[in-house]
């Protein structure tokens, strides 16, 4: 396999799509080695089949808002593999949707559900909706009609969709109304539901606490812990909670998180009622953090300007995709960063983690951070499948048994000859070898 070739012929196909050209070429080219030792794999043409999706769905959404008028969007379902189990990934109502953006979020799904130990494949989906000041009705009537369309391809033991940027539990909860009317029956065809109707506990939280729980590993790892370490989030959101709420456990001190309008740094670090604020803060529908400093006016607001340039211990991107890039790398080095931790997904640029790499920082890609989510998700499936709740100290310590073997695995596939862990190569092979294997005892199909 020349990982360049395969790019090319990509490239030539699917023109414009970069972020999804990026996801496939980093996977590409920390597999290379592993896949060109095994010529069966080259035989099944496991990489030309792996990086094509099964299937995409692509449609209409026509809804009418509270004035009367009728508005059109577009919805998508991305369904890329499902050798281990049923497609599984979320849905995200953003109006930066667009199909390059899912079919890389649905291509780290792949190789992310793979290192949970569940059984499950890799899907996204969503659309280009924008949530953001709109009725709950529009809302409702609006992902009442995504689902007239989606119903036909998802099911409990086919597709599992989920909540992600802009789909929350009210969304979840139309969306899984609808579907229940649909289908005429109730099942965990959606993950993210409310407690009282199947949801798990600790769903919400679950991204940031896994990804702090995986951070925690490669700071034990290198005989280091958590405590006292200044950290530095971006985000505001569930995924920034988590990760607050979990590090302040830990002992360590969060100073800083950003929206769309710039950052805040709280010098005195995040306590419980300011972690609780962030709560508040995401749902005013505003999308911006800037009353954190009016709320607490010992912290400061810096506009239009990103949180990487406040120097700090850990740093542990929490918002979107390329969120960090080189320059922000480079600077996040000069004021002695130890540890980077890509909580969101694909949030570091190829420029940035390249930085780190040469800087021996330990680097933890989102495809392992982050799979604390789908990793409750996936928990959330089996307790709707065994008609049962588990408890909130059960589920947090499943999660923590699953992040500590994605670290194992990491480890064991990305420890270099100095003792130094390549993170994104170990999860990307480890992912890689148990989806591929899986490929090649199911034939050609």
């Amino acid at each position: 396999m020349k990982p360049s070739e395969i790019i090319n012929n990509l490239e030539a196909k699917h023109p414009g799509e970069k972020e999804y050209l990026q996801a496939v070429q980093e996977v590409l080219e920390s597999i290379d080695a592993i896949y060109n030792e095994n010529p069966q794999y080259k035989t099944a043409r496991i990489i030309e089949r792996l990086v094509e999706p099964d299937r995409i769905l692509t449609f209409r959404v026509s809804w009418v808002d509270d004035t009367g008028n009728v508005q059109v969007n577009l919805g998508y379902r991305v369904q890329f593999n499902n050798a281990i189990g049923p497609y599984k990934g979320g849905i995200r109502f953003h109006p930066s949707v667009n199909l390059s953006i899912l079919k890389f979020l649905g291509f780290e799904q792949i190789f992310k559900n793979a290192l949970t130990t569940l059984p499950m494949g890799g899907a996204k989906g969503g659309s280009d909706f924008n949530p953001k000041g709109k009725s709950d009705n529009e809302i409702m009537r609006f992902c009442q009609a995504f689902m007239l369309e989606l119903w036909r391809i998802i099911g409990p033991n086919t597709d599992v969709p989920a909540g992600d940027i802009g789909t929350g539990g009210r969304e979840i909860g139309f969306l899984y109304g609808m579907y229940k009317k649909l289908q005429q029956e109730n099942s965990g065809v959606l993950t993210g539901k409310g407690l009282n109707w199947g949801g798990s506990l600790i769903r919400p939280e679950a991204t940031g606490f896994g990804a702090t729980y995986f951070t925690d590993e490669m700071l034990k790892y290198n005989k280091d812990s958590f405590k006292d370490k200044i950290v530095t989030i971006s985000g505001f959101g569930n995924v920034a909670w988590g990760v607050a709420l979990k590090v302040l456990e830990l002992g360590g001190k969060v100073v800083t998180i950003s929206g769309p309008d710039g950052y805040i740094y709280d010098e005195a670090g995040l306590d419980e009622e300011k972690i609780e604020y962030l709560l508040e803060l995401r749902a005013s529908n505003n999308d911006i953090v800037s009353p954190y400093a009016e709320e607490y006016p010992e912290a400061k607001f810096f506009p239009e300007k990103k949180p990487w340039e406040v120097p700090c211990d850990i740093a542990m991107p929490c918002a979107i995709q390329n969120e960090l890039d080189g320059s922000d790398a480079d600077q996040l080095v000069k004021n002695g960063v130890k540890y980077v931790a890509e909580v969101s997904n694909m949030g570091c640029t190829p420029e940035a983690i390249e930085v780190f790499r040469k800087e021996k920082i330990p680097f933890a890609p989102g495809k392992a951070a982050n799979a604390g989510g789908v990793a409750v998700s996936g928990l959330e499936m089996s307790q709707n499948a065994m008609k049962l709740n588990w408890t909130i100290e059960e589920v947090d310590e499943k999660l923590l048994r699953i992040m500590k073997s994605i670290h194992a695995a990491c480890m064991k596939f990305g420890t270099e000859e100095d003792g130094f862990v390549n993170y994104v190569k170990g999860a990307n092979i480890a992912g890689f070898i148990k989806v591929a294997d899986a490929m090649l005892d199911q034939g050609i199909v």
